[in-house]
């Protein structure tokens, strides 16, 4: 009897064993969930019900949603067979603002899926930390404004990591960090958006080895007014942004009024819209043929932005560092900036330039357009670079200061003489 005993307390202790290996194994997580296609019902269940460290696998083939929705949890893993083999559809949406929704989760990630065609956004991961986004397609069959605004957009989070993302066809960004302490977006793709990738209102955010190409503008970084932070100290590096020269189908009302990212014009390679802290540099920005880096404030896109000033938003933009970029443009504008509010303005800078100064012939609007607008309207001070804008490129026919608050007034007087602007 004894040594029954004994057997029966050494078989409990390798079963306990194995036990905790099987979750040591199973990457950390407590619970594993796995359905394939036709488990629709099951998985939105599940995901209702779903307890906290969970990872959830999905099978490949192609998944029928209406909408799907996690909140309130900890450490939950949604792991598909990749890609390009689990699809979550989301074209017969009848409700819901997005396709997938994360709320509130604590150590979130997702990979090896792709979403398409929600009414809304695609995935919105919202006040949510520590969160992974890696190897997932998020596209809309169509690029026009009947996509969703966002494709991945994770929004007033903490600590997000996007790798290995492709985004498509969203009518605001394919790519999307907003409101957000610590961001990294890396070796991701974003096609036929209306701006690849925005980081806005985001601090501490690095954005290197991603490739931007056919949307309206290739990469923004935005601090707009009426929301919950102010963003700054953003890096991007080692980016690839061409051929960023499609019209704007931005939504009208909440993706396309004054503040939104209707504004950006078609030919865009970087725009920094009332930014600061913002490190641009060892980029190659090619073919954007209205401008390779536009630095704009508030005021040029509203002359009430002064009031909206409080402790999460500044409208001009300091502390801006331009270096060792790669640029090219083409000979000509793209056809849709002609068409468009803020594009109209960019070719008529390019004209009064060749106007002003005959010898340029028909040269191109400078490689970095910078509005001219200085914190000087704020405190009556007269400094040439109060703002420290800092410009250290080779190429000829480099900036412009667009005189922004005369353009197209008596007096307007854009200048191209960058000498102030060259870091010391």
């Amino acid at each position: 009897m004894y040594k029954c005993r004994l057997l029966f307390l050494g078989l409990a202790v390798l079963l306990v064993h194995a036990c905790k290996q099987a979750a040591v194994d199973n990457h950390g997580y407590v619970r594993e969930l796995s359905f394939g296609p036709g488990d629709e019902s099951k998985i939105i269940e599940a995901m209702l019900s779903m307890k906290d460290s969970t990872m959830l696998e999905l099978k490949a083939g192609t998944y029928k949603f209406d909408n799907l929705s996690l909140a309130q949890l900890k450490h939950i893993y949604i792991k598909g067979a990749g890609a390009e083999k689990t699809i979550l559809d989301f074209s017969a949406q009848s409700q819901g603002g997005e396709g997938m929704r994360v709320t509130d989760v604590k150590g979130f990630k997702i990979e090896g899926v792709t979403l398409q065609d929600s009414k809304g956004d695609l995935i919105k991961i919202n006040k949510c930390e520590d969160v992974t986004v890696s190897n997932l397609r998020a596209i809309w069959s169509k690029s026009d404004s009947t996509s969703g605004g966002y494709a991945i957009y994770p929004v007033m989070c903490k600590r997000v990591l996007i790798e290995n993302c492709y985004a498509q066809g969203a009518s605001d960004a394919g790519i999307y960090v907003g409101q957000t302490d610590s961001a990294i977006v890396r070796s991701c793709k974003a096609f036929k958006n209306v701006a690849g990738c925005e980081i806005e209102n985001t601090s501490h955010a690095q954005v290197y080895d991603n490739e931007f190409w056919g949307n309206t503008a290739g990469f923004l970084v935005f601090d707009l007014p009426d929301l919950s932070k102010r963003g700054g100290f953003v890096d991007a590096y080692n980016n690839y942004m061409h051929d960023n020269n499609e019209v704007n189908f931005a939504k009208s009302g909440s993706f396309g009024n004054t503040w939104g990212v209707g504004n950006a014009a078609p030919g865009s390679g970087v725009i920094v819209l009332a930014a600061s802290d913002v490190n641009l540099h060892h980029n190659k920005i090619i073919n954007n043929n209205s401008t390779a880096i536009a630095v704009v404030s508030g005021f040029l896109i509203d002359e009430k932005a002064g009031e909206k000033m409080n402790d999460h938003y500044f409208p001009i933009p300091r502390n801006i560092h331009i270096h060792d970029n790669e640029m090219q443009v083409a000979d000509s504008f793209p056809p849709a900036v002609y068409t468009h509010h803020m594009g109209k303005v960019l070719v008529a800078i390019e004209q009064q330039l060749n106007a002003q100064d005959p010898s340029r012939g028909k040269a191109r609007l400078p490689y970095i357009t910078w509005d001219g607008i200085t914190t000087n309207i704020l405190t009556k001070g007269t400094g040439v670079n109060p703002d420290s804008i800092c410009v250290q490129q080779k190429q000829n026919n480099l900036f412009v200061n667009a005189d922004g608050l005369r353009i197209g007034k008596p007096g307007w007087h854009p200048t191209t003489d960058v000498t102030p602007f060259q870091c010391k």
